[in-house]
């Protein structure tokens, strides 16, 4: 059954399109513009036009479509397994994989991989299935996947109650005084480019911990766990304060490290077991382009020691 959203314009302006794109985080404006296009979205009961101009109090319905099937095919790529079990898999997914097919990546995604390797939950449908959280394109590290409907429930559950441990290892620009730091700002598409994320004032409670590992001259490595797992968190976060991810090519400066994308890795995941009840921890070591850097970072600092006491994975 088609799903519908409901929205009541409070201090929101501007055109329709606009406005629903920053209510709805997760959608791209051009999809919303066609979905208002298509007349599946109805101001105050009534058909509108993408430029319309919201007024407060206006009652805004949008109709959700059953999704259409993407055509996945299971493909024999090799997987970094690091647990599995009847219910579960924790995978080591690479930088510049992606995690789920859309139609600007059809194939060659993790979820391809899984299909040829293991039958995976359905709740989300043909289009991510088993996925219960992602990590962007050239994010390397380890996720969680489902492969059944209750495995999916419970971790998603995990998830939202926010039980579960996501710790990520990234190397920022500038040199971050402070040892520790919290980071609370609740994030939203931004206005300004919807392949961005931003801070905005109505977007979603967003909070990211960090702490420095290690000090260089021009760089800090940080390890950074998370609360919320909204999407490009950890990079819109640090660039917040000052301190983009090196490589970043969407929120980082041109002159950086060079690479395959940011310098960021899920290195600890931790989730209760949906059957047996257990906690299970997982560590996957840094990539190995990523440990290049640092090793160079630490011979280009005068006077480099090792001060931290969890150590990023050393060669």
């Amino acid at each position: 059954m088609p799903e519908t959203l409901t929205f009541t314009i409070k201090t929101e302006t501007g055109r329709l399109d606009k406005v629903l794109s920053q209510l709805m985080p997760d959608e791209s404006r051009s999809q919303i513009k066609q979905a208002i296009e298509n007349q599946l979205v109805l101001v105050n009961q009534q058909t509108a036009k993408p430029k319309y101009q919201v007024l407060p109090g206006d009652k805004i319905v949008m109709t959700i479509p059953d999704p259409v099937a993407l055509d996945l095919e299971p493909e024999n790529i090799p997987l970094d397994i690091v647990y599995e079990d009847d219910d579960v898999i924790v995978v080591n997914k690479p930088a510049g994989m992606v995690v789920h097919p859309s139609p600007g990546h059809p194939n060659h995604t993790l979820v391809n991989a899984l299909l040829y390797h293991s039958p995976l939950s359905t709740i989300n449908g043909t289009f991510r299935p088993g996925i219960v959280h992602r990590i962007d394109k050239d994010t390397s590290g380890l996720l969680m996947v489902a492969k059944n409907d209750h495995a999916h429930q419970s971790l998603a559950l995990q998830l939202k109650n926010k039980t579960n441990l996501r710790e990520y290892i990234a190397l920022v620009h500038g040199v971050i005084k402070q040892d520790t730091g919290v980071i609370d700002a609740p994030l939203g598409r931004s206005p300004k480019d919807r392949k961005r994320q931003a801070i905005v004032a109505d977007g979603r409670h967003a909070v990211t911990h960090y702490r420095v590992l290690e000090r260089y001259l021009n760089y800090t490595l940080i390890s950074c766990w998370l609360e919320t797992g909204r999407t490009h968190q950890i990079r819109v976060h640090m660039k917040s304060i000052g301190h983009p991810l090196a490589g970043d090519p969407l929120y980082g400066p041109r002159k950086t490290i060079a690479g395959s994308g940011q310098f960021l890795h899920a290195k600890k995941l931790g989730f209760k077991h949906p059957v047996s009840g257990k906690q299970l921890v997982f560590e996957a070591p840094l990539p190995d382009d990523f440990k290049k850097v640092i090793n160079r970072l630490r011979r280009q600092t005068p006077g480099f020691q090792v001060t931290h006491t969890q150590s990023p994975d050393e060669d």
